[in-house]
């Protein structure tokens, strides 16, 4: 089975403002359609399997880029948006948070009566997920979340996540039934959460024996039973860092976007008429659509589109935010009536960034790019969970005193 990583994600309390959980909704909806669209159902479930594919979803749709938020916010704006059009997308999301994790059963049965598929092995599926991630693994995280992402061919991804008592940090655990031989032996695409050295691993290939003979696995070293992950180290400090982003990527794409254009796009139809502040956005929204999946390790840069609620790097940018969604539907309208120029542009656009990382050298102080951006949000709507961004006040005279 593969892992496809670990994170850390540090626990953040709150509530997402209406403001920003519409425009989630109508985003994540849009971005999802186009991938239904480009690549199909079944790599939309494979994408949502991707933890740090998953991570960078939730910054690019201006959620805090690194903590735990990101999960049961983006699972409940995708579910808002996705299930009123099910039938046509042919996707389903089952569960939640706390007492709506325990509707699942219901309500794949529900969905299971509406397409044929079979209710009874999907709510198995869901139980036993569950059950192995709360039992089978032993690493001290209870779950609070549980969301089942179905599609109307019968395949399946499952999104939880559980808090550690102790610290109250949480670690998120990826299923995709496209790989899963077995239930209890290595059946995760990937875990995100904090390293705790050894834990009690039942699901891990190597401990077959030990589940034969119940035997101890926690005398095997944690660095051997996780030998397959590749580590992504979310940081606890919440400030965007040179250090959380790949700098090469993040500068082309600056220096394409605000330097090169519009000469650059001549032929992109779709992004006449846009300022570079719209054309950065979409970029990392493309990005987020086509990019391969060795792109996401740094799931901080994709904050870069629309910043964040807390206001790291920087405070959501109503308007651009705004032109992204209304680009991205008028696409998908389009895209609908035969005239996919617009999507295919969008396609393009982020093979202009890649061309142009080749031969880049970053030489750029990126808090320097945070700070413009700060300076500038008010101009662009720009909103926190504590309030809109405030014009910057002009400097005061330097007053000399003779005395």
């Amino acid at each position: 089975m593969k892992r496809s990583g670990t994170a850390d994600l540090p626990l953040h309390y709150g509530k997402v403002p209406p403001w920003l959980y519409e425009r989630m909704s109508v985003l994540g909806l849009s971005i999802i359609e186009v991938i239904l669209m480009d690549y199909g159902k079944d790599e939309v479930l494979r994408r949502l399997a991707d933890p740090f594919w998953f991570q960078s979803f939730g910054a690019v749709m201006g959620m805090d880029w690194h903590s735990s938020g990101i999960t049961t916010s983006v699972m409940g704006a995708l579910k808002r948006s996705i299930n009123p059009n099910s039938q046509s997308l042919g996707l389903y999301i089952c569960g939640g948070k706390g007492k709506f994790s325990r509707e699942t059963p219901s309500e794949l049965i529900r969905i299971a009566d509406k397409t044929g598929l079979n209710g009874t092995e999907l709510v198995r599926a869901s139980k036993l997920s569950a059950k192995v991630d709360n039992t089978a693994i032993q690493d001290g995280y209870q779950l609070y979340l549980h969301n089942f992402i179905l599609s109307d061919n019968g395949n399946w991804s499952v999104i939880q996540q559980g808090m550690h008592e102790s610290d109250g940090t949480a670690r998120r655990y990826h299923w995709h039934s496209e790989n899963i031989t077995s239930f209890v032996e290595k059946p995760h695409t990937g875990i995100n959460g904090i390293s705790r050295g050894k834990i009690l691993n039942l699901t891990d290939t190597e401990a077959s024996e030990n589940r034969k003979g119940i035997l101890d696995i926690s005398h095997t070293d944690s660095a051997e039973v996780m030998k397959d992950f590749a580590r992504l180290i979310l940081p606890a400090h919440h400030d965007v860092r040179a250090s959380d982003v790949d700098l090469k990527r993040l500068g082309a794409l600056l220096y394409v976007t605000r330097e090169q254009q519009p000469q650059n796009f001549e032929d992109l139809l779709m992004l006449e008429g846009l300022g570079p502040r719209t054309m950065q956005s979409l970029a990392l929204v493309s990005e987020v659509i086509h990019g391969a999946p060795s792109r996401f390790a740094d799931p901080a840069r994709f904050s870069f589109a629309h910043g964040g609620k807390d206001g790291h790097p920087f405070p959501v940018p109503i308007n651009t935010y705004d032109e992204s969604i209304s680009i991205l539907r008028k696409g998908i309208e389009k895209s609908k009536l035969g005239n996919s120029d617009k999507l295919s542009s969008l396609n393009k656009l982020h093979q202009i960034i890649t061309e142009a990382e080749k031969d880049f050298t970053p030489d750029f102080d990126i808090q320097q790019v945070i700070e413009e951006e700060r300076q500038n949000s008010w101009r662009l709507g720009g909103k926190t969970v504590f309030g809109d961004a405030q014009k910057p006040s002009p400097p005061k005279p330097i007053q000399l005193s003779l005395f």
